[in-house]
């Protein structure tokens, strides 16, 4: 096999002296890592396995693209270990494990008939080791049941026997990384504002990391870990790290971006998208796809929100001219449900065309096939758009029927148990509608009422960690309307809170800065101004609150902007 070049990831020194002391000598790891090919760079995995010397070749490397979410690929090549050899139980295991993915949506009725005929395979085949028999027996728990369990306890009972694995084997490494990412599904689930599982996810890993830097799990669970507000900083080594240790695959030149996004690094998280749609189209050519593979519109959904933050209107323009092309994508799944109504909406709401939210239709594009009654919170993005369009251009009547559509959708997800709350965000949007509704309707006290309540569970609630960010933070329009009721020195308080959670935001900065300027801050407004001119610098549109931020900053008297603009 030919050797390649590995890129090393940059480690803070407080993480340089957590090694685990049961783990084998460097020498004797290094001893085992799998080189692939080097037009398959997919980082270093060493997963022992007690199959031939060929089926644990093909094992790493399905391994190592089970680590970065890349499903099909591991699925097709833990399948050709069983064909290598029949008697490699751990290949069913693999099998299984990729129809199960732990942070994206739960498995479908077809994906859990899969992975329990892997599992049974598995056992029937057998396994040489105790160590290995553990691995299948963890999994069994999550896919055994399945009619009659919901996805919420099966995940949690795989977790706990991936943690019974961890401590029965401190010396295998991957027992760590995969009891991480099930450490990381709970914290998901369980909405802990603390981040304890995740905290502890990423003490794990880190630990791992010291001893394996080469590894596409370690880096990319990492990111996951720390995909909160208050802890993305912690994962920028790994986010600038990940692509360059698994380049072929698209997710891994896709995953940096969410630490990108959140600590509002526009221009790396478009780069990094990119890079991660060429790779995508790359690969439904190269697998004969049907349509268009989810992971390009899971690029197009980042780089959409990326380029309307720099005024870079013509680049989004261009790729939801692409994205209304499609007519067939592979899988269907919940990423292109997202991409499908978050691209559009956003192209309108963040600039501030409320005409155009107002008359978005309902399933864009040609996706007239796409199962959209599976994804009725994707439906509510776009019910959203309208709500706030026509509530802000006085269509009190369409306005107030897209928040009645809005209740219904809440309603209907209220039953519905996975491994997220969609209901509760569709619920957040209701509410923010409902307050400019209200306020369009000259309710003004009813208008604060309802919009500080939903900042307030916009505050109590993380967003999926497969999408960008909400359409619209809550906060932030708690700050457009406090402007609206002339409170600007109350409006100032809440862009700034929304700021430090959404940084570099282009309608945040905005809105900084008008509300500064009206509350006589020209301190404050000059900063935020400032900050607003820096970020367009690639700008390729004309915004008329750049126009005004240059004008400020020049000294030229600039009277109030209109606000429904």
């Amino acid at each position: 096999m030919k050797r390649i070049l590995l890129f090393a990831v940059p480690l803070a020194a407080s993480l340089l002296v957590a090694f685990f002391c049961h783990l084998p000598s460097a020498k004797a790891q290094e001893a085992h890592q799998h080189q692939h090919e080097h037009s398959e760079k997919l980082g270093r995995v060493n997963f022992p396995v007690s199959c031939t010397a060929k089926a644990q070749r093909q094992f790493n490397r399905a391994a190592a693209w089970l680590h970065s979410f890349e499903y099909e690929e591991a699925e097709k090549v833990f399948t050709e270990v069983t064909v290598t050899d029949p008697r490699c139980g751990m290949g069913y295991w693999g099998v299984a494990m990729s129809n199960y993915h732990p942070i994206w949506a739960p498995p479908n009725a077809a994906e859990l008939k899969k992975g329990w005929e892997a599992i049974e395979n598995a056992k029937s085949v057998g396994a040489r080791t105790g160590r290995e028999r553990d691995y299948i027996a963890a999994i069994e728990f999550f896919y055994k049941g399945s009619d009659r369990l919901d996805h919420r306890t099966r995940t949690l009972a795989y977790s706990e026997a991936m943690e019974r694995l961890y401590r029965r084997y401190p010396s295998d490494r991957e027992a760590g990384v995969f009891y991480s990412l099930t450490l990381i599904a709970k914290g998901m689930m369980a909405g802990d504002k603390s981040y304890a599982s995740e905290k502890k996810a990423a003490q794990i890993l880190n630990r791992v990391l010291a001893r394996a830097p080469q590894h596409p799990g370690v880096s990319h669970y990492l990111i996951h870990s720390y995909d909160y507000p208050a802890l993305a900083h912690l994962a920028l080594p790994a986010a600038r790290s990940y692509a360059k240790i698994a380049p072929a695959s698209a997710h891994a030149q896709h995953m940096p971006s969410h630490i990108f996004t959140r600590m509002g690094l526009w221009q790396e998280a478009i780069r990094s998208n990119l890079d991660a749609q060429a790779a995508a189209k790359a690969y439904a050519v190269r697998n004969r796809l049907p349509g268009a593979w989810d992971e390009q519109l899971h690029a197009m959904d980042y780089l959409v929100y990326a380029y309307l933050q720099g005024a870079q209107d013509k680049q989004a323009e261009g790729l939801l001219d692409e994205l209304n092309k499609i007519r067939k994508v592979d899988p269907p799944n919940f990423k292109v449900a997202y991409a499908f109504t978050a691209i559009p909406a956003r192209y309108a709401l963040e600039r501030r065309q409320w005409n155009e939210a107002a008359k978005l239709p309902l399933h864009p594009g040609t996706m007239e096939t796409f199962p959209w009654q599976r994804f009725r919170w994707a439906e509510a993005q776009i019910r959203f758009a309208r709500a706030i369009g026509s509530a802000r251009t006085g269509d009190t009547a369409s306005a107030r029927q897209e928040v009645g559509k809005l209740a219904d959708i809440r309603q209907a997800l209220v039953e519905v148990k996975g491994d997220y709350d969609w209901g509760k965000q569709v619920e957040i949007k209701r509410q923010i509608a409902s307050a400019w509704l209200a306020h369009a309707e000259g309710e003004h006290e009813e208008s604060l009422r309802l919009m500080r309540a939903a900042a307030e569970l916009d505050d109590a609630t993380e967003k999926h960690p497969v999408t960008p960010g909400t359409l619209l933070p809550a906060r932030e329009q708690l700050g457009e309307l406090l402007l609206e009721l002339k409170q600007p020195v109350a409006a100032l308080q809440e862009f700034e809170t929304s700021l430090r959670s959404a940084p570099n935001r282009f309608n945040g900065l905005y809105g900084a800065a008008r509300a500064a300027k009206l509350a006589s801050n020209r301190k404050r407004a000059k900063t935020y101004y400032g900050k607003l001119v820096a970020l367009c610098r690639q700008a390729d549109s004309v915004r008329e609150e750049i126009e005004e931020a240059k004008k400020f900053l020049a000294g030229v008297n600039v009277p109030d902007s209109v606000s429904t603009r």
